[in-house]
């Protein structure tokens, strides 16, 4: 079983001191069953390759276990596709040879670790449910997913694929940490098997190394269950643990005055006329009104700047609308009550976070009339795209931060540039506010899956930049309560072509 990690970033050969794994020479390290051997086939300034084998002993996996009688056929045990396929024991090799990597552990160059690489990996062989597991598993993050899939017998074109397959990723900027942990996690979950006991310090691991990325995934269910082999003592806890942790603080009441005091109603028990994002789809929407303040314990904060995008679009009265990065279409219910919008398009890079929001949006109940309003697609914001071309607004709540900002000016090339809509609205979070989450040590973000937060003036300067670029003004929005200061929670930008 083979797994090689490549880089061409400058120069390639940091790739050693990340992996603290000398490219010079040969290591290796004692795991059950075999050996994982470390080696490089190629270590040069431009490009570096690190390579993991792992020696898996047919024989020495099942000594001293003894089969049941009966079960399966005689020598099964030892006919098996363990030794050469992609699996919980490999990683435990990715543990064993590179855990300081995983944990971002750089003593020589301690800034190396948080640096985002292009990065390449190829595991030889994986094995899956089908030939898009693979795809459904790496893609939401980020990944560029290849698979060459196995026949079962080449003599036989008519039997078809078996389900194994040599698994290409590809990523133009991530932490080294990030992809290791990604491997260590969802590999078994392809492969559907551990071979050892599976117990809760097995959840426990699942939610240490998935924790900055599992509670977003599309197929976090599908994840945990396999990870944790289906054990529902321990999967529907862990699952529990990871739906609480998917709303972080940036989407809640922050603490201080604006915090719910002791003793007031939830949002559910408090009386009065509610918001149109709590309205059935056959209620008015009272978009004319006034937007909803901070102060306004119905809704969350993100609901409020979804209220505040939809409340901005109405004003414009367009007829065309794009909901870049739509997740599962909340921004899209809130459209298409808008009866001037004629047509709206919801683009995401996530096919599960679009199939939930066509469940949703009831897409395949919808009326004939009301169905023809609205298309979902999967896309990048980081390539020209024609589909997203001839709009009159498009709304980007929440996007940026989850971006690299050296892949900011793809996105900008592709919304202000192509795609080219008369307006576009685009939230981030607040970084001065951070200051008032007591969750939130200095330096820190409010989600582990941003890549950056900007302060108002950095946004701004952003915002600024863009416009002056592609020919828009821009007009900035605080988004939630203001606190002298640091200013509201969120902020919004609002570009209009000139």
């Amino acid at each position: 079983m083979l797994l090689t990690l490549t880089t061409t970033h400058q120069p390639a050969t940091d790739l050693g001191y990340l992996l603290h794994k000398n490219p010079a020479r040969l290591q290796s390290v004692e795991i059950t069953g075999g050996q994982a051997h470390v080696f490089y086939p190629e270590a040069t300034a431009e490009r570096c390759t690190a390579a993991l084998l792992l020696d898996l002993d047919p024989i020495g996996l099942v000594r001293g276990r003894g089969g049941a009688p009966g079960e399966g056929f005689a020598l099964e045990q030892y006919v098996n596709d363990r030794p050469y396929v992609a699996s919980s024991f490999l990683s435990v090799a990715l543990s064993k040879a590179f855990g300081t990597a995983m944990n971002g552990t750089c003593k020589d160059r301690p800034a190396l670790p948080a640096e985002a690489l292009p990065l390449a990996v190829t595991v030889a062989v994986v094995s899956a449910p089908g030939p898009d597991w693979p795809r459904r598993l790496f893609e939401p993050l980020g990944y560029e997913v290849e698979t060459t899939a196995y026949p079962l017998d080449p003599t036989q074109p008519a039997w078809g694929d078996s389900p194994y397959y040599t698994l290409h990723l590809r990523h133009d900027g991530l932490r080294l940490r990030d992809v290791l942990t990604h491997l260590y996690v969802l590999l078994p979950v392809l492969d559907n098997d551990k071979h050892y006991y599976v117990d809760q310090n097995e959840a426990e691991k699942l939610l240490h190394r998935g924790g900055d990325w599992l509670p977003r995934h599309p197929e976090r269910g599908f994840i945990t269950r396999r990870y944790l082999r289906y054990r529902a003592l321990y999967v529907n806890p862990a699952l529990a643990r990871l739906l609480e942790t998917d709303e972080l603080p940036d989407d809640t009441s922050p603490p201080g005055p604006l915090s719910k005091k002791e003793g007031e109603p939830n949002a559910s028990s408090m009386t009065g006329a509610p918001s149109f994002l709590e309205r059935g789809s056959g209620g008015e929407v009272p978009l004319g009104g006034e937007v909803p303040t901070e102060g306004d314990q119905r809704l969350s904060l993100h609901d409020q700047r979804l209220q505040q995008v939809a409340h901005e679009i109405y004003q414009l009265a367009p007829k065309r609308v794009l909901d870049l990065g739509c997740g599962e279409g909340k921004l899209l219910r809130l459209l298409l009550r808008q009866p001037k919008i004629e047509y709206i398009l919801g683009m995401d890079v996530s096919h599960q976070a679009l199939a939930r929001a066509a469940q949703r949006l009831h897409l395949a109940e919808m009326p004939p009339r009301q169905r023809a309003r609205l298309d979902l697609i999967q896309g990048s914001l980081l390539y020209k795209d024609d589909r997203l071309a001839g709009f009159d607004a498009a709304a980007l709540v929440e996007v940026i931060e989850h971006l690299d900002p050296s892949r900011l000016a793809a996105l900008e090339a592709v919304v202000f540039g192509h795609a080219r809509p008369a307006h576009v609205f685009v939230t981030t979070p607040n970084a001065d506010y951070n200051q008032l989450y007591e969750s939130l040590s200095a330096g820190t973000f409010r989600h582990a899956d941003h890549r950056f937060e900007w302060s108002r003036a950095e946004f701004a300067a952003w915002a600024t930049a863009v416009a002056a670029r592609y020919g828009y003004q821009v007009r900035l929005v605080g988004l939630g309560e203001e606190v002298e200061g640091v200013g509201a929670p969120s902020q919004l930008a609002v570009f209009g072509l000139s």
